[in-house]
């Protein structure tokens, strides 16, 4: 147990810049302190003590502004960046050297049992403010930009942006507007269609301008 919260700090640092010191970190940093705590939680959750392992989780969610399900399954060398509001739900599962900032969501979409929330792979960074929402997978090496919504799975080595989320990048190459894997903006078609049905407006209000001009010159 000693090693893995030894792990957790290290973790910190090598994300964190504005670290300065162990004695900093253990007793200021509220992410690492929603992750331990969570970790009694889970124990209780797992032997069926669900009442205990609520009151824990509501505990450190109190005191530290992260609320993280006592069922939710994390990776090692999980880092949750300031954290307040992070929301992640009891069917998630995190992997390995994931970076979490704050406003995350990683919920459900309704009502629906069973697996409801979305694993997250290995190495993946979620900004402020993303929400994945649903059981699918997030690949490795995914990086969700702030404010996105995420709905869909996304495959390893991408980039994903907007709402709702569309993959921008990648293997470290955009992609082309038209990819087939590119996951669609329905907004910004809708712009765009609007946009066309102005331009074909103003061809016609010219033509009809163009023949009043000819009627009165006659």
């Amino acid at each position: 147990m000693f090693q893995r919260m030894k792990s957790d700090i290290q973790t910190v640092f090598e994300n964190d810049p504005a670290a300065r010191s162990k004695f900093e970190v253990v007793f200021t940093y509220s992410g690492l302190h929603a992750i331990w705590a969570h970790r009694f939680a889970n124990w209780f959750f797992k032997h069926k003590l669900y009442t205990v392992a609520r009151v824990i989780s509501q505990t450190s969610r109190f005191f530290t502004g992260i609320e993280i399900h006592p069922g939710a399954t994390l990776g090692e060398r999980l880092f949750i960046d300031h954290g307040m509001g992070v929301v992640i739900g009891e069917t998630c599962e995190i992997g390995n050297n994931v970076v979490i900032y704050q406003g995350v969501t990683l919920g459900g979409t309704g009502k629906e049992k069973g697996k409801r929330h979305p694993t997250i792979g290995n190495n993946v960074v979620i900004a402020s403010g993303a929400k994945v929402l649903g059981s699918f997978r997030i690949g490795d090496n995914v990086m969700i930009g702030a404010n996105s919504v995420v709905l869909n799975e996304v495959p390893p080595n991408s980039t994903v942006v907007g709402i709702p989320g569309r993959i921008v990048k990648q293997n470290g190459k955009r992609l082309d507007r038209l990819s087939h894997n590119q996951v669609s903006d329905p907004i910004i078609d809708q712009f765009r269609q609007m946009q066309e049905q102005i331009d074909r407006m103003k061809k016609e209000i010219d033509v009809l301008q163009e023949q009043q001009r000819m009627k009165e010159g006659v």
